[in-house]
């Protein structure tokens, strides 16, 4: 469906196709980050914590240079050995171990798909009613004909561009990365001149708190570092998918620090302003661009507007969504589910998802969501780590992670790692319960860091348990 090497999407990347320089890699995250979910995350992030608009901008901005280092780390294995994430958990967590590892990142990848195709939607929503005056009250769960039109047609549409093949598909990445800056800064330079030039000594104050105090500024600072992190974790967990097109390691290593960091700088200081706009201009503040695109009444800024978000998705949707959900889902069972299947399988999910967005999930909170996604696959990004680069020491055998029967290397126990099951269960419980119990609330934004960390101890710890207890029954 998007290429030769993707009609067995778990095939090792041919040499030829390895052709991916820092450009191509830097793209990843023009994309991952451009969105109108990311933008309403980012813009949430601001106002969430009640701390001061530096604080959170400089939170920012730290997580974007962590997340650019992990990335490097767990890629790794994708630019020596040209595998997908799939395939290389069945280092670590064995032949259907790995199944189950990588359903999981499936699960995160499908929810993702469903919301962000929902909150592209909202854009063509705009777009409709904006052009034809049309405005209807009647709802059925949350969304009115016109926004389930929208839906639809946004859904449709990804399909479509998603079959064209990957290196149509990438070009359209890089056509649409600039566009999304040039309607923000659109929106930026409406609301400056709104504001009568009062917008930049606005933002920092509207974004303090007078109960502020240090200790509450470094509690918010954390909180936010751990939910981005966390909002990056399923792409960290599976980079190898992307940085298995690399062609070397130092693409991939100065594509990431081009990409990320900046790309977190800029987005996130326009988010600050835009959101800070919104509040001096309307005198509320708006975390949705669109809600601005709206109150500003421009059919023309609306026509933009809705073009580039939906660009914007479509590139976040494939980057981190849609490509590692395919390949989990095809992992169950490689020789029946086709790359085809699983996509179909994937969309039908994703738009389930995206019908529920409105009336039941959004209303658990974005913040609450995001760091229960990232908790669930904290522990595996640490037993990924420390089984390649401790354990295995960057050595993998490649017939053996395709050979399913209990001759390979990475078969263990019944085709489990139990090792690894234990690592996983118990460093997942400890994240997500950092989300929802209240005696370990204060651990909240270090969530994903204790996750994985735990994952990657555990598992190491029971390693060496199982090799001493071995050479002792010897």
């Amino acid at each position: 469906m998007i290429n030769d090497v993707n009609k067995d999407s778990l095939s090792p990347t041919k040499k030829s196709d390895k052709n991916w320089n820092w450009f191509e890699v830097s793209n990843i995250w023009a994309n991952d980050i451009q969105s109108l979910f990311g933008y309403t995350l980012v813009a949430s992030l601001f106002i969430s914590y009640g701390v001061s608009g530096w604080t959170a901008f400089i939170a920012l901005i730290f997580a974007g240079l962590l997340v650019t280092f992990f990335v490097n780390i767990s890629g790794k294995a994708g630019v020596d050995y040209g595998i997908p994430y799939p395939v290389l958990a069945r280092s670590s967590m064995g032949i259907n171990g790995a199944k189950l590892s990588a359903i999981i990142r499936a699960v995160v990848a499908v929810f993702w798909f469903g919301v962000q195709t929902y909150f592209a939607s909202t854009a063509l929503h705009l777009l409709i009613t904006a052009s034809t005056g049309i405005e209807l009250k009647a709802t059925f769960l949350g969304i009115d004909a016109i926004g389930w039109l929208s839906f639809f047609v946004v859904w449709i549409l990804q399909m479509v561009i998603f079959s064209k093949g990957m290196d149509w598909v990438s070009k359209f990445l890089n056509f649409a990365a600039p566009f999304v800056y040039i309607v923000m800064i659109g929106l930026l330079i409406v609301l400056w001149n709104e504001s009568d030039g009062q917008l930049f000594s606005e933002a920092n104050n509207i974004f303090s708190s007078s109960k502020s105090t240090l200790s509450t500024e470094i509690h918010g600072f954390f909180a936010i570092v751990g939910t981005m992190i966390a909002y990056f974790a399923a792409v960290m967990i599976n980079f190898s998918d992307f940085s298995r097109y690399s062609k070397d390691n130092k693409s991939m290593i100065v594509g990431n620090l081009v990409g990320l960091p900046f790309n977190m700088v800029f987005f996130s200081a326009l988010a600050l302003l835009i959101t800070a706009g919104s509040v001096v201009v309307f005198g509320e503040k708006l975390t949705n661009p669109m809600d601005i695109v709206e109150k500003a009444d421009s059919t023309v800024l609306s026509l933009i507007a809705a073009i580039t978000f939906f660009m914007a998705t479509v590139g976040i949707n494939l980057v981190a969504n849609f490509i590692p959900a395919v390949n989990g889902i095809s992992n169950l069972a490689p020789k029946k589910l086709s790359f085809k299947k699983s996509g179909f399988i994937t969309s039908l999910f994703a738009l389930i998802i995206g019908g529920f967005w409105v009336s039941f999930i959004s209303k658990v909170g974005i913040s609450p969501i995001v760091n229960t996604l990232g908790a669930t696959l904290a522990p595996l990004y640490g037993i990924l780590v420390v089984d390649y680069y401790i354990i295995k020491k960057q050595k993998l055998d490649i017939d053996s992670l395709y050979d399913e029967s209990y001759e390979s290397l990475y078969y263990y126990e019944n085709g489990w790692n139990k090792n690894t099951m234990i690592a996983f269960v118990i460093g997942a419980v400890f994240s997500i319960c950092t989300v929802w119990v209240d005696a370990l609330s204060s651990l909240n934004g270090y969530g994903w860091i204790i996750g994985a960390i735990l994952g990657g101890f555990i598992y190491y710890s029971t390693k060496l348990f199982s090799i001493n207890r071995q050479l002792v029954y010897n």
